[in-house]
């Protein structure tokens, strides 16, 4: 059972997003977005991050769920005051999406949490003509 009781500000999750514009495809609707994630352990005690949860939404309202083990192959510890980065990506049928969700985690003491991730947004640059 994953508990919610842990306070959110223990695990601080910040969000950098990049468009691809060389591994995208306009043309044929293929729009490549990496993103950057910090996971920053506030709390007293080591956590190990489990396993993913995202919900992308392109611009059509197209949802796809995505749950795996772990993230970039690894199932990190993260110990107090410690962040641990990683970069993934996502490809959209369109150039403007969201993803949202979350990371279960692992305390010592066998305690499963929800960390949420607040949605971002996945956008290619505005271009002014």
């Amino acid at each position: 059972m994953i508990s919610n009781e842990r306070k959110p500000e223990d695990i601080d999750i910040s969000v950098q997003t990049q468009y691809l514009q060389e591994q995208s495809d306009p043309e044929n609707n293929r729009y490549v977005f990496a993103y950057t994630i910090g996971i920053e352990n506030r709390g007293e005690k080591p956590v190990k991050l489990i396993s993913r949860h995202w919900i992308i939404t392109d611009d059509n309202e197209r949802v796809e769920e995505v749950r795996g083990t772990g993230v970039v192959g690894q199932q990190p510890m993260i110990e107090p005051g410690q962040v641990f980065h990683y970069t993934s990506g996502a490809v959209l049928t369109t150039g403007f999406g969201t993803m949202q969700g979350s990371y279960e985690m692992l305390r010592e003491d066998g305690e499963k949490f929800a960390a949420p991730v607040p949605a971002f947004l996945l956008s290619r640059p505005l271009t002014v003509h």
